[in-house]
C-alpha cells in the first residue's frame, strides 16, 4: 500500500441507490452591517474599488483596520456579504495590497452590491443550532461535514470543531476543512467561502430520533467586535449628519421639483439640455463630452412583466447614474431624456475618458439584479463637444452614436 499524499490528483466519490436519501444544508451565520457598496473595479479575486474608492480604504474608514501583518485576522470577522444567484455569498479579505486593493478568497464581479458583514460567535452558533434541527429530523445514518478553513481560523480561542457541537451525537461523521465550498442553487454553481456545509445521508425510511440536547457554551469576548462596531456606527452617523445638513428648505425643494424627473430623481430633459447649453458656451476653454444611454429591449420588459417592473429597471439605471460616491461620477450630470433614454454630461472629459466611464456603467448595469425579471443591458453613444457645435448638432451626433450601438448588436459603447 502506497503511503503519503498526491499533489496532482483529485478524488471523486459518488453515492447512490434506490433506497439512498440525502439532505444538505449550508450555514454562514455572518450578518450584514450598514450601508451598501457597489463593486466598481475588480480583477478576478483582486477587489480594487468599492464605489470608486480603493477597497482597503473602506475597511480602514469604517472598521479602523490597519494595513499590516494582522490584516487577515482582523478582517476575518468582517467578510463581504452579497446576494448572487438566489443565495448568500461571503468573500473574506486575505491580503491588502500596496495600491489600495484587497485580495479576497474568490472572484467578485463588477456591479455586485456588497455589504460588510460581521461574525458574532453566539449568533453563528445559534444559526448552526437552529439548522441542525432540520438535519436531526431527517434521521441521518452518516454526516459529511465540510467547513471553510477561514472558519477554523475564526475560532481562535476554541477547538476548531467547536461550532459542530450540535451534530456530535446525531450520527457518525467525517469531513475536512476546505478552501472553498461549491454549491448548486437554482441551477447555478456557486463558490462559497466562510461557509459550513452538512450533507446528511441515510438508507431506507427515516427512523425517529430525539433531537440531542446541545450544551450551552460560554460566550466569547466581544470587546474587539464591539470596538469595531463602534467605529462603524460613528462613521455612518457622521455621514448621516452631513446628509441632514445638506437637506434643502421647502422653497429649495419647490425649485428642485421643477428641474428633477419624478421617477428617477435625475434632471429632467429641460434641465439637462440647459446644462449642456451652459457647457457649450465655454467649450473653447473647457472640454466636455456627452453619453446617451438607452435600455435594450425595454418595450419587451413592459409587455412581458408590466410597467411596474419596467419602472424598476429605469430606477436601477438611474441609481447608477447618480452614484456621486464614485470618483468617476463627481463631474457628471445625468438626466432622463425621455422614456428609457438618459443623457450624461461629463465635464473635463474627452471622448476616451467618457468612453471608459460609459463602459463602466454598461458593466455595472449588466450585473444589476432585478428580482422579478432577468438581468438587463444598455447601449451607449459617446461624443466629445467641438468648437462650433450647437445644442442640436451635438445632440444629433451623440444620438447617432447610440443608434450605431443599437444597430451593431446592443450592450455596447460607440464613440463618434
Amino acid at each position: 500500500m502506497r503511503r503519503g499524499f498526491s499533489e496532482k490528483s483529485i478524488l471523486i466519490l459518488f453515492y447512490g441507490g434506490d433506497d439512498f436519501h440525502v439532505e444538505a444544508i449550508n450555514v454562514t451565520g455572518w450578518k450584514p452591517l450598514g450601508r451598501k457598496f457597489r463593486v466598481t473595479k475588480s480583477d478576478g479575486s483582486v477587489l480594487q474599488e468599492l464605489d470608486g474608492i480603493p477597497a482597503y480604504d473602506v475597511y480602514r474608514k469604517y472598521l479602523n483596520i490597519k494595513n499590516d501583518e494582522n490584516f487577515f485576522y482582523n478582517t476575518l470577522e468582517f467578510p463581504l456579504f452579497y446576494e448572487h444567484n438566489d443565495t448568500t455569498i461571503l468573500r473574506t479579505p486575505v491580503a491588502s495590497n500596496a495600491d489600495g486593493s484587497i485580495t479576497v478568497t474568490s472572484d467578485i464581479d463588477i456591479g455586485s452590491v456588497v455589504r460588510i458583514s460581521y461574525g458574532d460567535p453566539s449568533t453563528i452558533v445559534e444559526s448552526i443550532r437552529h439548522d441542525s434541527r432540520k438535519i436531526a429530523g431527517f434521521g441521518p445514518d452518516l454526516l459529511h461535514i465540510f467547513s471553510c478553513a477561514a472558519r477554523r481560523t475564526f475560532w481562535t480561542s476554541k477547538e476548531p470543531t467547536y461550532e459542530l457541537n450540535p451534530f456530535r451525537d446525531m450520527a457518525p461523521s467525517c469531513g475536512f476543512f476546505s478552501h472553498g465550498e461549491f454549491l448548486r442553487t437554482s441551477g447555478n454553481l456557486n463558490q462559497h467561502n466562510v461557509t459550513l456545509v452538512i450533507a446528511a445521508m441515510r438508507e431506507g425510511e427515516k427512523r425517529e430520533e430525539n433531537i440531542p440536547a446541545v450544551r450551552e457554551e460560554k460566550a466569547l469576548s466581544k470587546v474587539p467586535l464591539v470596538s469595531r462596531l463602534a467605529t462603524f456606527i460613528s462613521m455612518t452617523s457622521l455621514e448621516l449628519e452631513e446628509t441632514n445638513r445638506q437637506l434643502e428648505t421647502a422653497n429649495e425643494k419647490l425649485k428642485r421639483a421643477a428641474i428633477i424627473d419624478g421617477l428617477t430623481g435625475l434632471y429632467n430633459r429641460k434641465e439637462i439640455q440647459a446644462q449642456i447649453g451652459k457647457a457649450l458656451a465655454e467649450v473653447e476653454t473647457k472640454k466636455f463630452s456627452l453619453v446617451m444611454l438607452d435600455i435594450d429591449n425595454f418595450k419587451q420588459v413592459n409587455d412581458t412583466y408590466g410597467h411596474q417592473e419596467g419602472d424598476a429597471v429605469i430606477v436601477g439605471l438611474a441609481n447608477l447614474l447618480r452614484n456621486e460616491q464614485m470618483d468617476h461620477m463627481r463631474k457628471v450630470l445625468s438626466g432622463r431624456w425621455g422614456g428609457e433614454e438618459f443623457m450624461m454630461l461629463l465635464h473635463d472629459a474627452d471622448a476616451s475618458s467618457a468612453s471608459y466611464i460609459a463602459d463602466l456603467i454598461r458593466q455595472c448595469f449588466a450585473n444589476t439584479d432585478f428580482p422579478a425579471i432577468r438581468q438587463q443591458t444598455v447601449s451607449l453613444g459617446v461624443t466629445q463637444a467641438r468648437e462650433g457645435d450647437t445644442l442640436d448638432s451635438l445632440c444629433i451626433r451623440v444620438d447617432e452614436a447610440l443608434y450605431k450601438a443599437k444597430k451593431n448588436g446592443k450592450n455596447r459603447v460607440v464613440v463618434l
